[in-house]
């Protein structure tokens, strides 16, 4: 009887993964280190409170996530967030993030809502760029998001509105970050002549709407119906089984495993991007050239009661820009005021806030990376560290007693940032792994951050497969 394909890791893709291929008929095994899949879609219970521990929404840009969750029956339970715009705070206060934009970047330089975070010497700033070359700031390759929009549109658009939301986003600085976060953003400043025209063209592109979605009772859900799903359709899922080696020989692979050796005859990495390219690197030596600065991210969450955040003072949430003074947080979401059916089940006065800490080459709490600055940089209370980082970047005044519970979550390795030249490197280490038979990879460290971009990945690699 021939050897079924093995999946390596229980996140998104693989489970994505696992669950097309035995659809399609083939024999699957899923292996999965922790005692229960889902990778960065996580859950915990927060003051009698079942919350998200993880991602909370995805990009409706791509038709990939909502034909899945259609797939799974929980099409009826999509939501949109509310309408009230995210802000920005940074060194010179608080303001709304502009609407007409594509990560912080203005598609209308000189609007109001532009002036009040940029101001007028950086609105003016970034009007330059229609007056530019197109070719200004796409160099040769690779090129940062930074780069371009440093050169185009100004340091003050950078810092003030692309920096935090980039951060928050992708867990890492623009410069850090290729072009390709957002796709095609080349070709279309090099077609309309200025940024502000490419990411203007982008939006009316986008399917009209909210650019994000989720679900009622959390993205947690799509996790456990993927989990329940895999295993109907015959999916061996075998959890606590951690994948140690990786080995070839007679036209058949071995996983070595904390349970002992599991033989495939087709393999499926979806692992994070160290556990990935520990397994991967000997077969495809391209693989250590993807490997990147740490960025453990701490999440932590507040139920509080505070009936003067009902009005919800800033919006859905806040994005906090570089030198932003007393503030160690990265971002904030105002989860009872971004979800309705979160409100009503947390009913009056009582408030979800969640706060993320860290962002690559700075990881945030106690991990194997973590420096002592950066562990130091959280306090010895993380729950009072939060709680502060919150008064502030909502503007109201908050205590400990008002404090009803408090969760934190540690991911490790957090998000791998789309690193400029990551398209290049994905394609070499994707050549080499077809040099080796029945070798695939998925995962966020190559398809890129978010759902949308993961889900369609995975199915494609599945599809490659059958």
């Amino acid at each position: 009887m021939p050897a079924p394909v093995v999946v390596v890791g229980g996140g998104v893709a693989g489970l994505v993964t696992a669950r097309d291929l035995a659809i399609a008929g083939r024999e699957v095994v899923l292996l999965e280190a922790r005692d229960r899949p889902g990778g960065c879609i996580g859950v915990h219970e927060v003051d009698g409170l079942r919350l998200d521990a993880g991602a909370e929404s995805y990009a409706t840009r791509s038709p990939a996530v909502p034909r899945l969750i259609e797939e799974l029956d929980l099409a009826e339970d999509v939501v949109l967030p509310a309408a009230g715009a995210a802000w920005v705070h940074g060194p010179h206060g608080a303001a709304p993030l502009p609407r007409t934009g594509a990560l912080g970047i203005p598609g209308t330089p000189w609007a109001a809502d532009v002036r009040r975070a940029v101001g007028v010497l950086g609105a003016a700033r970034a009007g330059l760029d229609r007056w530019l070359p197109a070719r200004v700031g796409l160099g040769a390759e690779p090129v940062s998001l930074g780069q371009l929009v440093r050169a185009r549109q100004g340091r003050r658009v950078l810092d003030r509105l692309v920096d935090p939301v980039v951060t928050g986003v992708h867990s890492a600085r623009p410069d850090d970050v290729d072009l390709g976060v957002l796709p095609g953003l080349r070709e279309l400043v090099l077609e309309h002549g200025s940024l502000a025209g490419a990411v203007t063209a982008m939006r009316a592109a986008a399917p009209a709407g909210a650019a994000v979605a989720g679900l009622r009772g959390g993205m947690n859900r799509l996790v456990t119906a993927l989990w329940e799903d895999s295993v109907a359709q015959g999916v061996d899922v075998r959890t606590g089984t951690r994948a140690e080696s990786l080995e070839r020989a007679g036209g058949t692979w071995t996983i070595g495993t904390t349970a002992g050796p599991v033989v495939a005859s087709q393999v499926v990495v979806a692992l994070d991007n160290d556990a990935a390219v520990r397994l991967l690197a000997p077969h495809a030596p391209a693989a250590t050239a993807m490997t990147g600065p740490p960025n453990g991210v701490v999440l932590a969450t507040l139920v509080v009661d505070a009936p003067v955040l009902d009005q919800a003072p800033r919006g859905t949430g806040v994005l906090v820009a570089l030198g932003a003074p007393g503030v160690r947080a990265k971002a904030l979401t105002h989860a009872t005021a971004k979800w309705a059916w979160l409100a009503q089940t947390a009913g009056p006065g009582r408030h979800v806030l969640r706060l993320s800490y860290g962002w690559a080459g700075r990881p945030a709490g106690p991990s194997a990376e973590a420096s002592p600055e950066v562990a130091a940089d959280l306090g010895d209370d993380l729950r009072e560290t939060a709680l502060a980082d919150a008064a502030t970047l909502l503007g109201v005044p908050l205590e400990l007693d008002q404090v009803r519970g408090f969760g934190r979550t540690t991911w490790r390795h957090g998000l791998n940032p789309t690193r400029p030249g990551h398209g290049a490197q994905v394609a070499r280490l994707r050549a080499e792994l077809t040099a080796q038979p029945g070798l695939h990879a998925a995962g966020a460290w190559l398809a890129g951050t978010g759902l949308a971009a993961v889900v369609a990945d995975a199915r494609r690699v599945a599809a490659s497969l059958v």
